[in-house]
């Protein structure tokens, strides 16, 4: 599946990458104080004096593995989420999954033990929602696993296993109802933002061109029906390029004033990318 214009990396999903992968390795070379660790890790015990750890627990991991888990699945999802809502907002969407699973921590703090944590995947869960929220019927193929899921499907999955384990095995040292926390604060980020709809590529619609027929002076002119002649991509192909031509249809129809400045910021990064590729 294509998730994004010409397989690359974006550019805060690439730097989103490099600064956990630098923290990390910082912190098995040099920085090696379990004091520091500490520091950084998201505690809802003192959370409210230590208020940089509402931010600095996504970019510490537990491991190399902990890390490669994180960092492939905002590549997968990421790409594509970064190029549709534009570098600045998906900068700001990926923080506020990240604060969200922290702060719906704390809150679960008041009635349960709540043990200290690190880690991106709360933010992470969130981009993976993003993903199904613009493309909920994009196919996807996990492996092992021999058939396609579509991405709404997955997602539903993948909170539905952190509640599980989250009650089978509460002491396994990992966050599960943070992550649910990311992905509930990225629907919420949806619903502020009203756009929450289920199917973000409508049908293209029909347009209407004016031919006259001048066979008297009271003849009406008459309107024949054209269907576009451009094909439309299937979302579940290559989602940013179905979502290219939705916006080109737009400009089509109602002209560039009539693109959103989300809209706007996306054909942005798509030309930019296209230039790169030149």
């Amino acid at each position: 599946m294509n998730l994004a214009p010409s397989n690359r990396v974006t550019p805060w999903v690439l730097r989103l990458i490099i600064a956990n992968a630098v923290v990390l390795l910082l912190m098995r070379t040099v920085l090696t104080s379990p004091d520091l660790a500490a520091a950084l890790a998201f505690d809802p015990a003192s959370a409210l004096r230590h208020w940089w750890t509402f931010l600095s627990y996504m970019f510490v991991h537990a491991g190399l593995l902990h890390l490669l888990g994180n960092m492939l699945m905002l590549f997968v999802f990421g790409t594509a989420v970064e190029s549709r809502m534009g570098s600045r907002a998906f900068l700001l969407y990926y923080l506020f999954c990240g604060t969200g699973a922290a702060v719906f921590a704390l809150g679960l703090s008041s009635f349960m033990a709540v043990s200290p944590f690190i880690g991106a995947s709360g933010a992470v869960l969130g981009v993976a929602l993003a993903f199904a929220m613009y493309w909920p019927d994009a196919e996807l193929v996990v492996f092992p696993i021999p058939v396609l899921i579509r991405a709404r499907t997955l997602v539903t999955i993948l909170i539905g296993i952190d509640v599980f384990f989250s009650f089978l095995m509460p002491s396994d040292g990992i966050a599960h109802l943070a992550h649910v926390g990311g992905a509930g604060f990225g629907y919420l980020f949806f619903r502020l933002q009203g756009m929450s709809r289920r199917t973000p590529h409508p049908p293209p619609r029909a347009v209407e061109r004016v031919v006259m027929v001048q066979s008297g002076p009271a003849e009406p002119e008459r309107r024949t029906p054209v269907t576009p002649v451009r094909q439309r991509r299937r979302a579940d192909a290559d989602p940013v390029a179905a979502e290219v031509d939705r916006v080109l249809d737009k400009i089509s129809e109602k002209g560039i004033g009539s693109l959103t400045p989300a809209e706007r910021r996306f054909l942005d990064e798509v030309s930019k990318q296209k230039k790169q590729e030149n």
